[in-house]
């Protein structure tokens, strides 16, 4: 089972991965957006950070999860702040009132993130976008669910699948935002939303874990 640590330590991550590549994210955009999705995430997160110390002392992971939400839409820029922030509203919303998350919780956390982001973005799928990391996300966590495999494993192979899908953006023809209007120059560009969704997935499975690197 995973509570406020676990979910704490998943935000502390995320702030430290989106810190350590958002140069590589603002290249990324640069290459086939607007430029400033590093900066603008990374911008959002440090927002965050500066709120953790805040956080009540009886706080869920849905508590959390909702600060991260409202920071984010409150202070990132572009499209990516009401994107990232409905995903984690939905993700509050879907765990409400529970201390402690299963492995079905988590699996329903991780639903919520992405149907948010469809939401907000209306992206499918080969669209170009975050969704090719989540989608392959939510459905490889579903199928280590159904084999009833552990919470790490649901995780890890959400994660997993969160890199894979979004290695898949590079040869697509972007369908939605900004890059749409390259048509065949975007190909061969990676999708900068995908790779800071498979950051934060990353993050998640690392915080059962402690990994900090």
């Amino acid at each position: 089972m995973l509570d406020i640590s676990w979910a704490r330590e998943w935000v502390e991550l995320t702030i430290t991965a989106i810190s350590s590549h958002h140069v590589e994210l603002t290249r990324l955009d640069r290459d086939i957006g607007d430029g400033d999705h590093g900066e603008n995430m990374e911008r959002g997160f440090s927002a965050v950070h500066g709120k953790l110390s805040g956080l009540a002392a009886d706080a869920t992971p849905a508590d959390l999860l909702k600060l991260v939400a409202t920071t984010l839409i409150s202070t990132v820029g572009g499209a990516s702040g009401p994107l990232v922030g409905t995903a984690y509203l939905k993700a509050s919303a879907a765990v409400s009132g529970l201390t402690e998350l299963d492995g079905s919780a988590v699996v329903d956390l991780l639903t919520a993130a992405r149907d948010g982001i469809v939401l907000r973005g209306k992206a499918e799928v080969g669209d170009k976008t975050m969704i090719d990391a989540w989608t392959p996300a939510v459905d490889a966590a579903q199928r280590a669910l159904d084999d009833d495999l552990s919470i790490t494993e649901i995780l890890r192979a959400a994660a997993d699948a969160a890199e894979a899908g979004s290695a898949s953006t590079d040869p697509l023809v972007a369908r939605k935002g900004r890059a749409s209007y390259l048509g065949e120059r975007a190909i061969g560009h990676r999708d900068p939303g995908s790779v800071s969704s498979a950051l934060i997935l990353r993050a998640a499975s690392d915080a059962l874990h402690g990994n900090r690197s």
